[in-house]
């Protein structure tokens, strides 16, 4: 038994007429018959009553055959649509990591344009560091990135999407919060909030790297993993804190964000993935990415 054989079926059960079933399938008139002498055949049962030559009825096995006959068939459209969707990149599932920096500015609008164009496609988010994603893509446990480079693995690939300066968080107490802008050397004798140098080695060297440049090694009295960790010490007093531009926007009680004098190091946000993946799914997710940028540089 095959599809055409079960469309055939349907056709007569329908029009219960061979003439006018052959011509809505546009096929002549004897073979449909033999198809559903065929059917019947392999069957063991017989589906219609003739009731002349052409006319038909059905049996009582033939209006079973054509309930069932409706449920198969639907499932097999649904199936080859499901696969078509799943190949164009339209459903399926997409495992994205991300640092805390990336929350406050360029992901959340990344992600409300790819789930306007793509509504059945499953999102499901992880924060994770720049060490961290890289790990979690060598071991598959997410799909694509959005960290800081440098990253060490040349497997994987690799898109700069955004540059942000450096800006300096202090607690809203703090001598210079009424300076417009604040000299990196005013910081050389500042409690510093810094996170570990292995979960994001990218950023941290170039904060540290600043700081050597103003001839002074900043002195990290706290260490925290998130940024809005980060945030939350300098509103409870506990030091100061260089983060990017995009910080900004979580507004914090207790903190005032200050721009830094002169040039700054540039933190770069990334979008990583294997080199090896070339699922639909993520091809259409930096689409989205690639797009969204090209608006936002416009």
């Amino acid at each position: 038994m095959e599809l055409r054989h079960l469309r055939y079926f349907v056709a007569v059960a329908e029009e219960l007429h061979f003439n006018r079933a052959a011509e809505r399938l546009h096929i002549a008139q004897p073979p449909l018959s033999q198809q559903i002498k065929q059917l019947e055949t392999e069957l063991g049962v017989e589906l219609f009553h003739r009731r002349t030559k052409r006319q038909v009825q059905l049996t009582e096995a033939g209006q079973v055959l054509l309930q069932a006959t409706y449920r198969i068939l639907t499932q097999v459209e649904q199936a080859v649509s499901d696969t078509q969707r799943a190949g164009s990149g339209e459903s399926g599932t997409l495992m994205i990591g991300f640092t805390s920096t990336v929350v406050y500015d360029i992901l959340p609008a990344i992600l409300s344009q790819y789930r306007e164009q793509f509504p059945q496609v499953n999102l499901v988010l992880q924060e994770l560091t720049t060490t961290q994603q890289e790990e979690a893509l060598q071991n598959h446990q997410i799909e694509v990135g959005f960290c800081h480079p440098p990253l060490k693995d040349d497997r994987l690939a690799l898109e700069s999407i955004l540059r942000e300066p450096l800006v300096v968080a202090l607690p809203e107490t703090h001598p210079l919060v009424n300076e417009t802008t604040i000299s990196i050397n005013a910081l050389a004798d500042e409690s510093f909030i810094l996170f570990p140098r292995h979960l994001g080695p990218g950023l941290y060297d170039q904060i540290v790297s600043f700081c050597h440049q103003a001839n002074f090694s900043p002195k990290v009295m706290q260490e925290a993993v998130q940024m809005q960790t980060i945030i939350g010490l300098v509103s409870a007093k506990m030091g100061i804190a260089l983060v990017p531009a995009s910080l900004q926007n979580l507004q914090r009680a207790g903190v005032v964000y200050k721009p830094l004098q002169g040039v700054t190091p540039q933190v770069e946000v990334a979008v990583v993935w294997l080199l090896e993946n070339v699922s639909p799914v993520l091809y259409e997710f930096l689409k989205v990415i690639r797009l969204y940028i090209k608006k936002r540089c416009d």
